[in-house]
């Protein structure tokens, strides 16, 4: 059977997060390729949702961006962007936002807009667009982001988009209406929201992956659940349509920076 990346059981894993009836506005990069891989496998209903304004995009590739020309051409609607936001997204009919980011804390806090000081940063990151929103309004949120210590962080250089604030009621109390991030999904791992500190508890790991390295990748003291769990190893199906998404044949040449490659048995 074919072999399979690190970057490619993380995708798969935070596709199958997307059920067939979710209405799910995507960021560009990974939370693309994972939505699109749910709509082309099991979900083939969801609704995906762009900031540009299309509305039930179904690219064949990945977008290169918001405004890629292949998202309004295969979209069932394109409307301006505030009727976007106003009316899906603030309007309650966004089930699932599915983001990224470059930086993220223990209560999934997000940070795309800097790394360092904000007056006089290391890296100017691409900035806020329309994550602060889809964090706070959509009705949960999926994060997927390759995991180590410069991007798990104890503490975020500048906090562009809100997770659980310090834990506990803190988001409850800002009276936001999104329940707020129900999964972080990356190359190692799956964590989760505690019931009820809120601060991620790793729930599930990917084959051949160590609670050791999960601790070695991560900028605070790791909490792990009781029972943890193992990632299904992706499917024939699921393999074959990523790599058509991507544009990839199945060279078993790891995408991630770390030399982790595991094959079904």
């Amino acid at each position: 059977m074919d072999a399979y990346t690190v970057k490619e059981i993380m995708t798969v894993a935070a596709a199958r997060r997307l059920q067939n009836d979710s209405v799910c506005f995507v960021g560009i990069g990974l939370p693309s390729a994972a939505a699109n891989l749910a709509r082309l496998t099991h979900a083939p209903e969801a609704v995906l949702i762009y900031e540009s304004g299309t509305i039930g995009a179904t690219p064949t590739s990945l977008p290169l961006s918001i405004g890629d020309g292949e998202l309004a051409e295969t979209a069932q609607s394109v409307v301006s962007t505030p009727e976007i936001f106003r009316y899906w997204l603030q309007g309650g009919r966004v089930s699932t936002g599915f983001l990224g980011a470059a930086q993220i804390d223990r209560y999934a806090n997000l940070n795309t807009t800097v790394i360092g000081p904000y007056g006089r940063p290391r890296t100017r990151l691409p900035g806020a667009g329309g994550a602060p929103e889809i964090a706070a309004n959509a009705r949960e949120v999926l994060i997927i982001m390759e995991q180590s210590t410069r991007a798990f962080v104890q503490r975020l250089d500048f906090v562009t988009s809100v997770g659980y604030l310090r834990g506990g009621d803190e988001r409850v109390s800002l009276g936001l209406p999104g329940k707020g991030p129900v999964a972080v999904i990356t190359d190692l791992c799956v964590m989760e929201p505690h019931v009820v500190r809120k601060e991620l508890v790793v729930t599930t790991l990917h084959p051949g992956v160590t609670p050791e390295q999960v601790r070695n990748a991560t900028g605070w003291p790791v909490v792990f659940a009781e029972k943890l769990a193992e990632t299904g190893a992706p499917r024939d199906e699921e393999l074959r349509a990523l790599r058509a998404l991507v544009g990839r044949q199945p060279d078993h040449t790891p995408m991630s920076a770390r030399p982790i490659l595991w094959r079904r048995a």
